[in-house]
Parts: C-alpha cells; structure tokens; sequence
C-alpha cells in the first residue's frame, strides 16, 4: 500500500474520503480478503494518517457492512456463509426487481440516456480487461445503483444502499473473475434498459429478477463444484 500524505496537511475531511474509498475498494476486490483482522497500527502506518482518521473511517466501513468492530477483538473484514450469501442475493433479487420496476415508471429519458452510456463505458472496461471481469465504481458508476436512485423510493433505497448494495458489490465482483459473467451481465443490463427505455415495469422488474437470479444460480454452482472437488480430495 502506498502512503498519502499527512492528514495534518490535507484537512481530515477530504483524506478520510479518499482513504475510504481505497479501503472500500481493497475490500470489495478482494485486495483485503474476507474475514482477514484488520491492524489499524499497520493501516496508518501505511497510510500515513492518524489513528483518530483512521477510526473514522473504519466507522463508516461498517456503517456499509463491510467490517465487523467487537470490543477487545478488534475490526475484521466481513464474511458471509454461503447460506448468507444465497439469502442476500434472494433478498436483492426481489428488491431489485421492484426497484426495476418503479424506475420504468419514474426515471426520465435523460437518466435512461446516461444508462446505455454507461454502459457502453462498462463494455470498454470488460474488453480492457480481456472479459475477465466487470467491476463497477461505487455510485453513479454503478449500474445498478442509478436504477435504484431511478425508483425514486426512499425506503427501498435506505434498505439497499444501508447494506445489500455493498455486499453484493464485493461478491459480485470477487465472483465474475475469471468466469464468463461479465459480457453475460453486460447483454443482461442492455436488456434491462431496452425494458426502461419502453417504459414497462413488468418486464423491467422479470428482467432485473432473472439477472440477479442468474448471478446467484453461478455462486450456487460454484459452491457445488468446490464442494464435490473437496469431496474427490478426501
């Protein structure tokens, strides 16, 4: 990890942002391996910031579920077992879905515009990277995240943006390396759009469902695979 300067130079507000969002980013790539205990001596150190930053931004990584603070045990990246894992994509998938749905209804041509867009970027992204996988920024880079702004719903948006969005960030993204996911996601979200762009919630929210549905059929299977290898190896 390479050192910023500092914090006493830069103003706490804006470096506690950026080392935010590199720890966010470390951790949803897998950089910071799930359930790895994070030495908050080491983090500042390479870092170059103040313990008190750095407590600060370990705040809000857990506000996003993204670690686990217990008293006298420190800070540990999360770690969902498989059956978590399947319950949180079950959880997305219907949720996403309505979100899908409500956005056919209330995004503007302008916001559905921005999406094919975006989409095309993605795609630069996946080629760049030879298909091998599709990460997306946080936020307004996010595709599945301006659909969930689209909807236009408060209450959906706190349930999702409070915790499903980010773990599904960091297994979707560790999940779609080295497998053929990323282009397939990629043809499902053009469909996704086709679906907004024709104003049809019905089939916006059959097509998001599918699309996240399918994404957990691949972590199914990946499961099964290992555990019959496992099996083989015993």
């Amino acid at each position: 990890m390479s050192s910023l300067p500092n914090d006493t130079t830069q103003g706490t507000a804006p470096l506690t942002d950026r080392i935010f969002e590199l720890l966010q980013d470390a951790i949803i790539k897998g950089d910071i391996p799930a359930g790895s205990k994070i030495s908050e001596p080491e983090l500042a150190r390479n870092y170059g910031i103040s313990r008190g930053t750095l407590r600060e931004v370990l705040s809000r990584l857990e506000e996003r579920h993204l670690i686990i603070r217990a008293p006298n045990h420190g800070a540990r990246v999360i770690s969902l077992s498989y059956e978590e894992l399947i319950e949180t994509y079950q959880v997305r998938e219907a949720l996403g879905g309505l979100g899908c749905a409500l956005a056919a209804q209330n995004m503007t041509d302008e916001e559905i515009a921005g999406l094919r867009n975006l989409l095309r970027e993605h795609e630069k992204s996946i080629a760049e990277d030879e298909g091998l996988s599709y990460y997306q920024q946080e936020g307004e880079l996010d595709f599945h995240y301006r659909i969930l702004q689209g909807s236009r719903n408060k209450k959906l948006l706190a349930i999702l943006d409070g915790g499903l969005y980010q773990l599904i960030r960091m297994y979707r993204y560790q999940f779609s390396a080295a497998s053929p996911r990323p282009y397939l996601a990629l043809k499902e979200h053009h469909r996704i759009v086709d679906a907004l762009e024709e104003r049809d919630g019905e089939l916006a929210d059959l097509l998001m469902r599918r699309h996240i549905r399918t994404a957990r059929l691949s972590v199914e299977e990946r499961h099964r695979n290992a555990t019959e290898q496992v099996g083989r190896n015993d």
